[in-house]
C-alpha cells in the first residue's frame, strides 16, 4: 500500500465514523442487510471530472468486493447527462458511501475545473502553476490530488517536506541571511533532503541574497512583486535558482507574471475559492 493510499484510507475512516456514528439509522431500519444494488454518478454540471479514482477506493474499503466500473476518467472533460461511473454493492454500502463520495467528488472537480482554467492561461509560457497550503484541515490529500488533475503542480505537501522561509520565520530569527545560514546548516544535518525556498518581500532583499547566500538556497520567493519588480528580480537571480512568484496572482493578471518569465506562480485560490461542482448519485436497478 503507497503511503497516498495508507493517507486515503485514514481519511476515509474517519470521515465515515464522522458521518455514520452508531449507525446509519435511516438504512438499517428500511433496507434488509441482503439487498444488493446498483447506482449510477449522473453529472449535473461542466467542468473537468476529478475523484473517480478516489470513489472506487471509498467504496472497496466499505465493500472489498462490490463491483466499481469507471466510465469515465478523472481529467476529462464532463458535460450535464454524463454518467461517470457505476457502483454494484450492497445497497447499505452504497448509501454509507453516497455523501461522502459525492462530498469529495464534487470538490474535487470544482479545484480541477478552476486549475484547468488557470493552466489553460499558461499555455505557451514558461511558467508554471503551484498550488499551496491554504486547504481545508484534514482534506489536503484530496484537494492537492485534485490540482494535479487539473494540470497544476503541488508545492509542498506540508511543514515537513521542506525549508520554506517565510516572512514570520526571517522576522523572528532576525533577517533573511541569519535564516538562510541556520536553515542551510540545519538541512545538511538532516537524513533527508530538505530543499530551502525563502520568500523576499523588495528587490533589496533579492539582491542580499544574491550577494550573500545564493549558493545555500534552492528557490526564491518573489512575494508581492509586480510583473516589473518580478523582471528587475529575476535579472537580479540570472538563472541561477528556482523563482517562484506569490501574491495577488488571479485569472486577469497570471499571464503577465508568466511573461515575465518566473518558473513558478503559486495561487491559493485554486483550492480556497474553488466552487464544488454539482453531481449525484442515485439508485439504478439490477436486472433479475
Amino acid at each position: 500500500m503507497t503511503a497516498f493510499d495508507k493517507a486515503l484510507a485514514f481519511l476515509v475512516d474517519s470521515a465515515l465514523a464522522e458521518d455514520i456514528g452508531d449507525g446509519d439509522h435511516s438504512t438499517l431500519s428500511s433496507i434488509p442487510a441482503t439487498q444488493m444494488g446498483k447506482a449510477l454518478l449522473h453529472v449535473k454540471e461542466a467542468g473537468v471530472l476529478a475523484g473517480v479514482n478516489i470513489a472506487s477506493k471509498i467504496f472497496h474499503q466499505i465493500e472489498p468486493n462490490c463491483q466499481f466500473t469507471a466510465l469515465m476518467q478523472d481529467g476529462q472533460n464532463m458535460q450535464p447527462g454524463d454518467i461517470a461511473f457505476e457502483i454494484q454493492a450492497s445497497v447499505h454500502t452504497i448509501l454509507k458511501g453516497e455523501r461522502l463520495v459525492l462530498n469529495c467528488m464534487q470538490r474535487m472537480s470544482g479545484i480541477a475545473t478552476l486549475t484547468h482554467t488557470y493552466t489553460q492561461l499558461l499555455k505557451g509560457y514558461h511558467t508554471r502553476l503551484l498550488d499551496t497550503r491554504k486547504t481545508t484541515p484534514n482534506f489536503r490529500l484530496l484537494e492537492k490530488e485534485a490540482v494535479k488533475i487539473g494540470g497544476g503542480i503541488n508545492h509542498r505537501f506540508g511543514l515537513y517536506d521542506m525549508i520554506m522561509l517565510k516572512d514570520n520565520h526571517i522576522d523572528y530569527c532576525g533577517g533573511i541571511i541569519k535564516a538562510i545560514n541556520l536553515a542551510y546548516d540545519y538541512a545538511k544535518a538532516q537524513p533527508v533532503n530538505l530543499p530551502i525556498e525563502v520568500e523576499t518581500r523588495s528587490i533589496e532583499d533579492v539582491a542580499l541574497i544574491c550577494n550573500q547566500a545564493l549558493d545555500k538556497v534552492n528557490r526564491i520567493m518573489l512575494d508581492n512583486f509586480t510583473p516589473i519588480q518580478i523582471t528587475e528580480a529575476l535579472a537580479l537571480i540570472n538563472g541561477r535558482v528556482e523563482t517562484e512568484a506569490s501574491g495577488g496572482i488571479n485569472q486577469s493578471n497570471i499571464q503577465a507574471y508568466a511573461q515575465t518569465g518566473v518558473d513558478f506562480v503559486s495561487v491559493g485560490g485554486l483550492i480556497h475559492q474553488a466552487r464544488s461542482l454539482d453531481l449525484s448519485l442515485k439508485a439504478a436497478f439490477l436486472h433479475q
